[in-house]
C-alpha cells in the first residue's frame, strides 16, 4: 500500500473510531477484516462518493471553452495574480483547468464566462487591432483596469456584463490558486504541526511568585528530549 492510501485508511479509520462504533477487526476464513474493508474503500471512494466520482468523470469528459479562450483565460489569469518565484503562479497551479471545471460544474456562470471572453477580445481589437492574449500587458491592464472595480452600491447583477465578467474572474483565479498545492506553498502554510513547549514565562511565574525546579525543568522542558517517552517509578516519581 503506497503513501497516499495509507493515509486514506488512517483518516477512514479514526473517522469511524469517532462515532463511537467499536469493530472486531478479526475475520473468519475467506472473510476480509475491518482494515482491509476500509483500505478497499478508501482506494476507490475516499473524499468522494460514487455519484460525485460520476459527475467528475462526465464534467471532466466535457468541453466549455475551446483552445483560443482557455488560451485566454491562461493570459488574464496571469494579469490578475502575476507569477511568484519560487512557486509560480495560475498556469504551475492549473488555475485555467480549474476556472473550466467550475464552469461546467455551474452552469449559470456560462453565460458570464463565455459573453466576457468575447467582449475582451472585441474591445481589444476595436483598441489596439490585436487579440487580448497576444496583446502587450501593458494594453491589458489599460483595458482591464475600468472594470476592475465597481460601484458598490450597485448590485453585481446589475452591474455591466464586462465588470460581472472580470469580478467572476478574479474570484476564480485566486480560489483556484490558493487552493492549490503551489498556492499553499506560497502563503507558507504548513498545517497542523506541533507546539513546542518550554515552559511558563518568567515574568508570569515572577507574578505568582513561584518557579520551576531546576532537576524538572532538566527532565521537562528539555526540547532535545521531547522524543523521548517518559519512564515512571512505582512511586510515581518521573525518571527520564
Amino acid at each position: 500500500m503506497d503513501r497516499r492510501k495509507s493515509l486514506q485508511t488512517i483518516i477512514l479509520g479514526a473517522g469511524a473510531a469517532s462515532t463511537g462504533l467499536v469493530f472486531n477487526s478479526c475475520a473468519s476464513e475467506g472473510e476480509s477484516s475491518v482494515e482491509q474493508n476500509i483500505a478497499k474503500g478508501a482506494e476507490k471512494f475516499f473524499g468522494r462518493t460514487p455519484e460525485e466520482l460520476e459527475l467528475i468523470d462526465k464534467l471532466n469528459a466535457e468541453q466549455l471553452f475551446n483552445a483560443h479562450e482557455m488560451e485566454t483565460i491562461t493570459v488574464l489569469s496571469t494579469v490578475i495574480l502575476p507569477p511568484k518565484e519560487p512557486h509560480g503562479g495560475p498556469i504551475e497551479a492549473e488555475v485555467p483547468e480549474f476556472i473550466e471545471f467550475i464552469g461546467k460544474d455551474f452552469p449559470e456562470m456560462q453565460t458570464t464566462l463565455l459573453g466576457g471572453l468575447m467582449w475582451l477580445d472585441h474591445k481589444c481589437n476595436t483598441e489596439f487591432g490585436v487579440e487580448f492574449k497576444t496583446a502587450t500587458l501593458e494594453q491589458q491592464k489599460q483595458l482591464l483596469d475600468p472594470i476592475a472595480f465597481h460601484d458598490v452600491e450597485v448590485p453585481l447583477e446589475e452591474q455591466p456584463l464586462e465588470i460581472q465578467f472580470f469580478h467572476l474572474m478574479r474570484e476564480l483565479t485566486v480560489t483556484g490558486y490558493y487552493t492549490s498545492k503551489v498556492g499553499i506553498a506560497d502563503l507558507g502554510y504548513k498545517g497542523n504541526m506541533p507546539n513546542v513547549w518550554d515552559g511558563v514565562p518568567e515574568d508570569i511565574l515572577e507574578q505568582h511568585g513561584v518557579s520551576y525546579d531546576p532537576e524538572w525543568i532538566a527532565k521537562c522542558v528539555d526540547q532535545s528530549k521531547r522524543g523521548i517517552i517518559a519512564e515512571w517509578d512505582e512511586e510515581g516519581n518521573l525518571l527520564t
